[in-house]
């Protein structure tokens, strides 16, 4: 399979999957491993992965490297012009379980994007970061800290 990589947004590279029989790959961690390829030794980590945007973020003998890998499939799709868009536009946020509103992170009127901290849900006794999943405005926000909710329950409306 042919790919296509992108490093740091800067530069480009494709490789044939097979080219990865050059290297000696030893996994020794969760999500470090030791490379030797040409003779070199190189340690490497993978930091974060964005599975949806294809996207890594490694380490190798300490610097930091985002890599983007494009498959043939995604080429295609690329050549043919049928890339679609990245960001969701969200219209309401709601409970997805009953609990406590321990605090608001947002405001009325300010601009989110995907990821960002909308609020914090006590469950259970555990803490549950809500995040934004997709990007928008924040219109009206239906509850205050302290406050109890149940599953489903709007929680702060989008425009």
């Amino acid at each position: 399979m042919q790919y296509k990589t992108k490093i740091n947004d800067q530069f480009e590279f494709d490789f044939e999957s097979s080219a990865t029989r050059d290297l000696d790959i030893v996994k020794t961690g969760e999500h470090t491993f030791h490379i030797i390829k040409d003779n070199q030794s190189y340690q490497a980590s993978i930091e974060s992965i964005d599975y949806e945007l294809k996207i890594a973020k490694i380490k190798i003998n300490g610097s930091s490297y985002d890599v983007q890998v494009k498959d043939t499939f995604d080429q295609l799709v690329s050549k043919l012009g049928l890339e679609v868009v990245n960001s969701t536009m969200i219209k309401d946020v709601k409970a997805p379980m009953p609990g406590l509103v321990l605090d608001v992170s947002v405001d009325p009127g300010q601009s989110i994007q995907k990821g960002d901290k909308l609020l914090i849900l006590e469950a259970m006794k555990m803490e549950n970061v809500i995040k934004s999943d997709g990007e928008g405005i924040i219109k009206t926000i239906h509850i205050k800290k302290g406050a109890a909710v149940d599953k489903g329950q709007l929680l702060i409306e989008m425009e």
